[in-house]
């Protein structure tokens, strides 16, 4: 096959939609691809069924999560986390804390089914794996907490303020309870009833959090779902979660490849020097992509995931980003007179880099 040529025909229009583009891609990239099989790792907008029937007649996989439109907050209420399995997962973000103080994720999987628009289209069963995240979970009770203690003072204001220039009447108080409704968001658990003082003539309110409501949404914290078509024997509910979790470093090579490039803008004439363009940036990319790859596995064999003062003078997980800035100012004298060729002054914070990419700058020259 001449790839480039095929790849002349895989350009989109710039306005189209992405969710119309998923299955001629997919499709584009089987053809390409010297492995047939391929797993599709995407967001709630891969979710529907034209999209999830088209892949899986077409025998790709895919993990995505579902949206409540397709897995409904009753459906994650129900859940019982003691049904749950345990999952030996560390999130980046907890990497080197107190074993004590480390996120815990669960797995609990079942069966659902999606049916089509039309009465024709059969019904699709794909695994449904029930995700709890603890970390997530804190997350959402915080925010709620949060939202909830600042709509409360909101409405304590409205209240001490009845009859004031502000809220004369019962119409502005309706108002401003709309308002903080939509603002705190908490207009699911808001009741409030409002009237008029048959005696003073001002505006009356009383107001209370629906208890029930709040239970009840808080019985899905740190709960989702990912949909899947994957055999069970390629990969349990615990792969399923580190399939999905691994989609993080693909977005970080996508946003790169998608971000700007330190570059002039280059005008090219035809498709086929645009397909070599993209091929060496991609070929650049793999390179960017192997050298954050070099240094966190060294980190990783010294028990390490960061480097000290790499980010504003502090400690951070290397990314080829912060590489290359610490590098930056790094320079070479070449060779004079037999003078042997030189990197005047290098930092600390160069050398330890060079070290863990196992790279001698002088043995290039």
């Amino acid at each position: 096959m001449n790839l480039h040529r095929h790849l002349d025909k895989l350009a989109y229009d710039g306005g189209a939609g992405e969710v119309a583009q998923v299955i001629p891609m997919v499709k584009a990239l089987q053809q390409i691809a010297t492995t047939r099989r391929l797993l599709i790792v995407g967001d709630s907008k891969l979710v529907s069924y034209d999209n999830l029937s088209k892949m899986h007649g077409d025998d790709v996989s895919f993990v995505a999560p579902a949206s409540k439109v397709y897995v409904p907050a009753e459906a994650l209420a129900g859940l019982d986390l003691t049904q749950a399995s345990r999952v030996d997962y560390v999130a980046a973000r907890d990497r080197g804390k107190d074993p004590a103080k480390l996120g815990t994720w669960h797995v609990y999987e079942d069966t659902m089914t999606l049916t089509g628009p039309r009465k024709k289209d059969p019904v699709l069963t794909l695994r449904r794996v029930f995700v709890h995240s603890s970390a997530r979970a804190q997350a959402a009770a915080t925010a709620r907490a949060k939202k909830l203690d600042r709509a409360t003072d909101d409405l304590d204001r409205l209240t001490r303020g009845l009859g004031s220039r502000h809220y004369p009447d019962a119409a502005a108080v309706e108002a401003r309870l709309a308002v903080i409704g939509k603002t705190r968001r908490v207009g699911a658990y808001l009741r409030t009833t409002t009237g008029t003082c048959p005696d003073t003539g001002k505006p009356t309110l009383t107001w209370h959090f629906d208890q029930q409501t709040i239970d009840a949404e808080a019985a899905t914290d740190g709960w989702y779902a990912l949909l899947t078509n994957l055999d069970p024997d390629e990969a349990d509910a615990v792969q399923v979660l580190l399939h999905y979790k691994g989609q993080e470093a693909v977005e970080r090579r996508y946003s790169a490849f998608k971000g700007p490039l330190a570059v002039a803008a280059i005008y090219l004439k035809n498709n086929r020097r645009i397909t070599a363009m993209i091929t060496v940036v991609c070929l650049a990319l793999l390179i960017f992509s192997l050298i954050e790859r070099q240094v966190r596995h060294a980190l990783a064999a010294l028990g390490r995931t960061t480097i000290a003062g790499l980010y504003a003078g502090r400690p951070a997980v290397p990314t080829t980003r912060l590489i290359f800035q610490a590098l930056a100012g790094m320079r070479l004298i070449p060779a004079t007179s037999g003078d042997p060729h030189t990197i005047p002054q290098p930092t600390p914070l160069q050398l330890e880099i060079l070290d863990l990419l196992d790279v001698n700058p002088l043995e290039w020259c």
